[in-house]
C-alpha cells in the first residue's frame, strides 16, 4: 500500500505554517499520510514554536539553510513510499493525496499539480493557465512535486550545489526519464514575491534564470544573480 510522506522546507514561514498544516490535514485522508516533516533551515521569527504549539502530529527537523538541503534532509528520515515536497505558501487541493496515489498507482512515479496563484492579475492567470500542459518551461518549484522513493533514490534526490533552481535541476532529471505527470488539478500559491518586485520585474529575472541555465550557467553563477536582483 502506498503511502506518503509530506516533506516541507521553511525559512520564516510564522504567517503561514499554521494554515498550512490545517490545511493539509483538513483535505486529506490520513491513513495515506505517513508523516509530516517541516525541516527548518533556521527561522528567526518563531516558526518552530508555532509549529511545536499546535500539538499537531509533525516532525520537525533543523538543517542548514538551502531547500535542497532541508528536503535532502527531510527525505532521509521519511517512511512513506511517496515522497511529497511542499513549498510554505502552497495550499494543494482537497483529496491531494489520493490523487496522487492515483497517479503512482497508474505508474506514473512523479509529477505535480497545475498552479493557481493567489492573485488576478492577468498575466498570472495566464501563467497559471499554461500550468496544466506538459511544458517543461512551465514548471516550478511552487506546483508541489512528488515522486516514488525508488525514484528519488535513483536520481539521488536534490542537487544541494544549487541554492536556486533545485526544483528546475530534479524536474530535468524526471523529463529526462519521461517520468512526469501533471495532475489536473490546482495548488493555489502565493504571489509574494511578484507583489514585493512587481510582477514584470521579477518575472524578467525569472526569465534570464532559465536563459542563463539553459546556456551553461553554474549554480554559483545562477545564485549570485539571483541574490543580486531578486533577494
Amino acid at each position: 500500500m502506498n503511502n506518503i510522506s509530506i516533506i516541507i522546507p521553511v525559512l520564516n514561514e510564522a504567517d503561514t505554517i499554521k494554515k498550512l498544516l490545517f490545511h493539509l490535514i483538513d483535505n486529506a485522508s490520513l491513513q495515506n499520510i505517513s508523516e509530516i516533516i517541516v525541516v527548518d533551515g533556521g527561522s528567526t521569527d518563531g516558526s518552530q514554536d508555532i509549529i511545536t504549539s499546535l500539538d499537531l502530529n509533525v516532525k520537525l527537523l533543523s538543517s542548514s539553510k538551502g531547500r535542497a538541503r532541508q528536503m535532502n534532509a527531510g527525505a532521509k528520515v521519511a517512511r512513506g513510499s511517496i515522497l511529497y515536497f511542499l513549498h510554505a505558501d502552497s495550499f494543494p487541493p482537497n483529496r491531494y493525496d489520493q490523487f496522487i496515489i492515483n497517479e503512482v498507482n497508474n505508474g506514473n512515479n512523479a509529477g505535480c499539480f497545475r498552479l493557481k496563484f493567489d492573485s488576478n492579475h492577468w498575466w498570472l492567470r495566464l501563467a497559471s493557465w499554461l500550468t496544466q500542459f506538459k511544458w517543461r518551461a512551465c514548471r516550478g518549484g511552487d506546483q508541489s512535486q512528488f515522486i516514488t522513493r525508488a525514484l528519488y533514490n535513483e536520481i539521488g534526490g536534490y542537487d544541494e550545489n544549487y541554492i536556486i533552481y533545485e526544483d528546475n535541476i530534479l524536474i530535468n532529471e524526471l523529463y529526462e526519464r519521461k517520468e512526469f505527470v501533471v495532475i489536473n488539478k490546482k495548488i493555489e500559491t502565493s504571489a509574494r514575491l511578484y507583489r514585493k518586485h512587481g510582477i514584470w520585474k521579477l518575472q524578467y529575472h525569472f526569465w534570464t534564470i532559465y536563459v542563463k541555465k539553459w546556456f551553461g550557467a553554474s549554480a554559483d553563477d545562477l545564485f549570485a544573480y539571483y541574490k543580486k536582483h531578486i533577494c
